[in-house]
């Protein structure tokens, strides 16, 4: 593996810091305001991805020609950084700009280029993926949904389960089996606009946390779509799952680390504050040793993603450390906010408090984008292969 320069972070230069100031003000203005009614309500309303868009927050390492920003992804990591920060976990900006948007980007026709990023970066057409199902989650092979060719469409039947942004996209991404007799070759990737004939969404699901994030299933009935919806060549959409999920696990790292680094912060204050027995907590020993664990382990956390950030910014960062990075700082993070909330007593298990939020919403971190066993598998038969 070739030997980066760490000497600097990947996200310090004057450009950054003025894209971060106008992210944090986005969210100040437009989203803490309002997320606990979001929560409330189970999706955020469509009128915060067209004022994204409108600041150019959206689908940022999409070209200027197909109107996106034209930045590298460290632009990107900003927008996932500061979200998870102000424990803003409704709007799921990062799956509709650096997962939907990029593939698209790579396997798209020019005309399916022409048609959905531009409206995708102005925030007037919502992506989702549709990759799980009932009875296929990290085993992406086992995927039943299938499309079948009827002259010049596709006709589409299955199901997909906890799929984000499931009640408000406009656009799905999915993966279907059109040779189911090839096994994982035999999948493929159709662009399934919202609006199909035959094509419904199901409840929006209650999820332990993370509830201004609608979740949702989706059902496919008969849906036809014209074959020019296909994604790239038929049959490579395993492929290309597989290329692009690198950087969906580094996503899911940097809001761990980033949400590591907001409880660390919130917790300091607190007992800081908090009087116990004539002291502040911070003075107690037992106190601040476990809060200088946590401390450490998120910035040993950081380190190691700013690493990965430098690789993947050269184009270096390998699928089995993608996939450290995501199970090794997805459990990090739960541990460091386990104990944070332990530090904050009785009112961290209080919603109003933003660590109990965090602490909620930080679960699902080791399941999705893959669970730490698959994570660890993927690792496994990279450091086992015959070389």
């Amino acid at each position: 593996m070739t030997e980066l320069d760490a000497s600097t972070a990947p996200l310090d230069s004057a450009d950054h810091d003025l894209f971060r100031d106008t992210v944090r003000r986005f969210i100040s203005e437009e989203i803490t305001p309002h997320h606990a009614q979001w929560e409330l309500d189970g999706q955020v309303p469509r009128s915060l991805w067209r004022r994204a868009g409108e600041l150019g927050l959206l689908c940022l390492t999409v070209p200027e020609q197909y109107g996106g920003a034209g930045v590298d992804f460290s632009y990107s990591a900003i927008v996932v950084e500061e979200m998870a920060r102000a424990g803003a976990t409704g709007p799921l900006f990062y799956l509709h700009s650096d997962i939907v948007a990029p593939y698209l980007l790579h396997y798209g026709t020019e005309a399916q280029k022409q048609r959905w990023l531009p409206r995708m970066a102005r925030g007037e057409v919502i992506g989702a993926i549709g990759m799980t199902e009932p009875g296929a989650g990290s085993d992406l092979a086992a995927i039943r949904t299938r499309a079948e060719r009827d002259g010049d469409d596709w006709c589409i039947n299955g199901q997909k389960i906890f799929i984000s942004n499931g009640q408000i996209a406009d656009l799905v991404l999915l993966a279907a089996k059109t040779n189911p007799a090839m096994g994982s070759k035999g999948a493929s990737l159709i662009i399934v606009e919202g609006d199909r004939p035959g094509f419904s969404r199901g409840r929006r699901l209650e999820k332990l946390g993370m509830h201004a994030q609608d979740t949702s299933e989706l059902f496919f009935t008969d849906v036809r779509v014209p074959v020019e919806n296909l994604l790239g060549e038929e049959g490579s959409g395993f492929r290309y799952m597989m290329n692009e999920l690198p950087q969906e696990r580094l996503l899911v790292a940097i809001t761990a680390v980033a949400a590591m680094e907001a409880a660390v912060s919130w917790t300091r204050a607190y007992v800081a504050e908090r009087q116990a027995f004539g002291t502040s907590l911070s003075d107690k020993q037992t106190v601040r040793h476990r809060l200088v664990e946590a401390h450490a382990n998120t910035l040993v956390a950081r380190s190691f993603l700013n690493d990965c950030l430098k690789r993947h910014l050269a184009g270096q960062l390998d699928t089995a450390t993608a996939s450290v990075a995501k199970f090794w700082t997805t459990e990090m993070q739960f541990s460091v906010l386990d104990n944070c909330v332990q530090l904050f007593g009785g009112y961290g298990y209080m919603r109003e408090y933003p660590i109990a939020r965090a602490w909620t919403d930080a679960r699902v971190q080791r399941i999705y984008g893959g669970t730490t066993e698959i994570m660890k598998e993927i690792v496994a038969r990279e450091l086992f292969k015959t070389r």
